[in-house]
């Protein structure tokens, strides 16, 4: 198995293809072996403009992304790809304090891991997170009438993809996943406990706030007054849908 594969896993049907990004070189080629061994095509990258590179050529599933690098972070690589790409991405890094992950989901991370790890464990987080995705991006949009909707905005469960007049809304598949829940059920208000537990967010009460804020971005014209998902005080948060 080698790096140069032409498309993404969900694209084509092959195994799931992974960009492991860290500038260090012993850790990539573990990582590589390892998730090559667990059936996944791996290309790498030692930094962020490699990994442009690859990205601009390459289609990928995931990508497997060390924070402290040289020059570009993988944070503001992160950042940056948010404004164009949708791509899962999961954060490894040896900064593992409740602010470190916050900030890693707040600049578009879907997961976050820290350092040291076991392998195990970045197995089954991104087999986790290629589970949710599915087929998503290949799916087409649904005519049913059983759509959430909310302003000019339609939620497609089956093809899990959020429609602004009838045009697709990039979002991350964490954000899609918490929007699924708020749409299974709108007009109920939940905690954050509730969004927890119902695993409509990938870590604890504080970082919900965090992925609601980041939801609101996507659907709201003004976030701090936000019409859609709003917060009942002293409650939790709640999907306002048309009538």
């Amino acid at each position: 198995m080698t790096d140069e594969a032409t498309s993404a896993g969900t694209v084509t049907g092959e195994p799931p293809h992974i960009l492991v990004v860290d500038d260090d070189e012993r850790l990539r080629r573990l990582l590589r072996r390892f998730l090559v061994d667990n059936d996944f095509r791996v290309s790498t990258a030692a930094t962020a403009a490699d990994a442009r590179s690859r990205l601009n050529g390459l289609l990928f599933d995931l990508i497997v992304l060390d924070v402290m690098m040289p020059g570009e972070s993988g944070l503001e690589l992160t950042r940056a790809l948010r404004a164009s790409n949708d791509v899962p991405i999961l954060m490894l890094t040896a900064m593992g304090e409740a602010e470190d992950r916050i900030t890693g989901l707040e600049s578009g991370a879907d997961d976050y891991l820290p350092k040291p790890f076991e392998p195990r464990e970045l197995l089954l987080r991104i087999r986790t997170i290629l589970r949710r995705v599915g087929d998503r991006a290949a799916s087409a949009p649904s005519a049913s009438g059983d759509a959430v909707r909310f302003g000019p905005f339609r939620f497609d469960d089956t093809a899990n993809m959020l429609f602004r007049n009838d045009q697709p809304v990039r979002l991350t598949e964490a954000e899609i996943t918490l929007l699924r829940a708020f749409a299974a059920a709108p007009g109920i208000t939940f905690s954050r406990e509730d969004l927890v537990a119902r695993n409509a967010v990938n870590g604890g009460e504080r970082t919900v706030d965090v992925q609601i804020t980041r939801l609101r971005r996507k659907i709201e014209d003004d976030p701090k007054f936000p019409r859609f998902l709003q917060t009942v005080r002293g409650k939790g948060y709640v999907l306002r849908v048309d009538s």
